[in-house]
């Protein structure tokens, strides 16, 4: 009797060893995924600032435009 008692719990470290092996993997997935959903996170591009004397050159050019097509369209 003392044969299946020792047999059994051998049985049942073997099978934890397997849960922990599994879990071990299966938490080192989870961490994956959370440092690539980071990276993305992070991977944004910053937004572009344009200069006040920038955006007057923009807004002149594109009034030159309108003013163009204004007069083409009488």
């Amino acid at each position: 009797m003392s044969m299946a008692i020792e047999s059994v719990l051998h049985e049942i470290d073997v099978q934890i060893t397997r849960l922990q092996q599994a879990r071990s993997i299966l938490a080192n997935e989870s961490i994956k995924a959370d440092k690539k959903q980071a990276a993305a996170y992070k991977a944004k591009p910053k937004k572009r600032l344009l200069s006040p004397e920038a955006r007057a050159r923009i807004a002149a050019a594109q009034k030159k435009r309108w003013a163009a097509q204004k007069k083409t369209a009488k």
